[in-house]
């Protein structure tokens, strides 16, 4: 027996978009889906969120094809389409229950998934959707209840994907690495200013991709989706985060993203990404349709030519697996110096001063719809490179380091027995931590940072990782010291920089003479300290460490040494003959 598309209303739907339902409503209703579509949908839990509720993912083929095994046999591409990570911004999960539907139980749409493969998480953030409250998003008109940014432990997920501290995105970076999908689509609702477009978009600039990912991505995205979304009649615009909220007439900038974000990531993965950004002062309705368009679109548009996207990823792989030894990999990125021109596309507003704040208060008035000439300095350049090493070597002991390149799936060896070896380092000084935590962390904001030859007896177990992997940009990204989401910018490694050992000031006082006597220079450059730096004249502690730093019971103890080694090609095909 068939049922009528109108028994297939979605919770939301039937409920003219005042209210989104919660997850066990949600489940349901895709459970249902199943039941009606089993040769169509499948739904699966690929982890459990902190607070013991099952994280759901829905694989939706047109044929079946459900395991990352039989879309790599059947030549379909996988698409990870994401809802919920900030579950306040929730119109992906409502979208996806309708798109869901409309492709596997109505007949609207269904030659959508003949030659793609969807991976579909409902809802990331499952704890978070259900700490709901009409309180949670003051910017943003509807639902009347939403979810909370952070999920239980409170970690905002999309500022996680590099440090992988919170259990959801450990649980999600198994799920990439079983499907290593093809394209990705996170959605979100923005906040910020006020302006027609119902929809903006992000996508990693093309000197963070490899050439083969970003010609297709500018295609997909720029040639064909947006042109074809606004068709439907939509207006879409780039995200647009703005220089001064208060003055769009200064230009929008690029936000800067980085491998804590999800597009970031996933770009550090060789994969083109989209983030949609509903407008927050749109209906809720709209929200909902704008993000249903734009994702049907985009299957179809893949679908209509999965081969070229396939052969896009596959060479940006190949591409991370045999980069030229002496290939420049950027840590940073820095705005491109030269803007474009760019049609803001808002409302007239006022800016009056604001007793309150004592700065500018900016009011739009939406029933007079204006543009602005405005410039866009959204384009990147690379900033900090670097060469990367052939390899890099992990002391066994270095277990954060190692668990880590584990949560990534970074492919690595362990030495079979312990090997002395004298190879590249660095030599970090000057700490300088962050004076609020963020995200769980009191971050290292600055150091000092030099090259330096170690010899180090690597123990039974220390970690070899090429860099003649897929995963290649993600090690880099992690252990180079200078990238903006390194392991030790995000404070794991914070122990480095703590001696252990210290000298008794009594013990000090007669080691400074010790020096002095010995060293005629190291007076000169102590009362030069003296009279330059009035602070360290006055601390008794700091003018005997000026002389315990200087002493081998000091430098014995290596503060300050990176305990990473970076492997030349020869070092590393020594040490692989090793490991197992």
């Amino acid at each position: 027996m068939t049922m009528h598309a109108t028994d297939w209303t979605t919770p939301a739907e039937a409920a003219h978009f005042r209210t989104t339902p919660d997850y066990a409503t949600t489940l349901d209703y895709l459970q249902r889906l199943v039941a009606a579509a089993p040769g169509k949908l499948k739904l699966e839990s690929f982890g459990t969120s902190p607070q013991g509720r099952p994280m759901t993912v829905m694989i939706a083929s047109g044929d079946g094809t459900f395991t990352p095994e039989a879309a790599r046999k059947a030549g379909k591409p996988v698409v990870l389409l994401q809802a919920g990570i900030h579950p306040g911004e929730i119109e992906g999960k409502d979208a996806g229950l309708m798109l869901l539907r409309d492709f596997a139980v109505t007949g609207k749409l269904p030659q959508l998934l003949d030659h793609v493969v969807l991976v579909y998480i409902p809802v990331f953030s499952v704890d978070g959707h259900e700490n709901s409250s009409p309180y949670h998003r003051i910017n943003q008109d509807g639902p009347d209840s939403m979810g909370f940014r952070g999920q239980a432990q409170y970690l905002n997920l999309n500022r996680d994907y590099v440090k992988a501290d919170a259990p959801e995105i450990r649980d999600w970076l198994k799920l990439w690495q079983r499907w290593l999908p093809d394209f990705f689509v996170d959605v979100h609702t923005t906040n910020g200013a006020d302006y027609q477009y119902d929809l903006t978009w992000y996508s990693e600039d093309p000197h963070k991709l490899d050439p083969a990912v970003a010609a297709w991505q500018h295609h997909t995205l720029v040639d064909q989706a947006m042109p074809a979304y606004e068709k439907r009649g939509h207006l879409a615009s780039i995200y647009l985060d703005f220089k001064d909220g208060r003055d769009p007439h200064k230009g929008i900038a690029n936000f800067g993203s980085g491998p804590r974000f999800s597009t970031g990531y996933v770009a550090l993965q060789n994969r083109p990404a989209l983030l949609i950004e509903t407008h927050m002062l749109k209906p809720y309705d709209n929200r909902v349709r704008a993000t249903y368009d734009l994702v049907e679109i985009l299957l179809e548009k893949i679908g209509g030519d999965p081969k070229a996207l396939l052969a896009a990823t596959s060479q940006a792989d190949a591409h991370a697996i045999a980069r030229d030894a002496k290939a420049q990999v950027a840590l940073s990125y820095k705005l491109d110096p030269t803007p474009t021109p760019f049609e803001f596309k808002s409302f007239e507003f006022s800016q009056t001063h604001s007793d309150i704040s004592n700065s500018s208060w900016i009011q739009y008035d939406p029933s007079k719809p204006k543009s602005y000439a405005i410039e866009n300095w959204n384009a990147l350049l690379p900033d900090l490179s670097i060469t990367p090493p052939a390899a890099y070597a992990i002391p066994a002991q270095w277990t954060s380091i190692i668990d880590k390149l584990d949560a990534h799936g970074v492919a690595y060896t362990r030495l079979a027995h312990p090997q002395k070896i004298k190879a590249e380092s660095y030599q970090l000084d000057h700490p300088q931590w962050a004076s609020q935590p963020f995200e769980g962390h009191l971050m290292l904001r600055d150091f000092a940072q030099s090259t330096v030859s170690r010899e180090v007896e690597l123990p039974v177990g220390s970690v070899i990782v090429p860099l003649n992997q897929r995963s290649a940009n993600v090690a880099i990204n992690l252990l180079e010291p200078q990238a903006p989401d390194s392991l030790l910018h995000w404070g794991f490694l914070n122990a480095i920089f703590e001696p252990k050992e210290y000298g008794e000031p009594r013990v000090v006082e007669k080691l400074a003479r010790d020096m002095l006597a010995k060293d005629p220079a190291l007076q000169a450059e102590f009362t030069k300290k003296l009279q330059d730096d009035p602070s360290f004249a006055k601390d008794s502690a700091a003018r005997l460490s000026f002389f315990f730093q200087r002493s081998p019971w000091y430098s014995v103890q290596g503060v300050g040494a990176y305990p990473v080694l970076r492997l030349d090609a020869a070092q590393t095909a020594a040490l692989g003959k090793q490991s197992h």
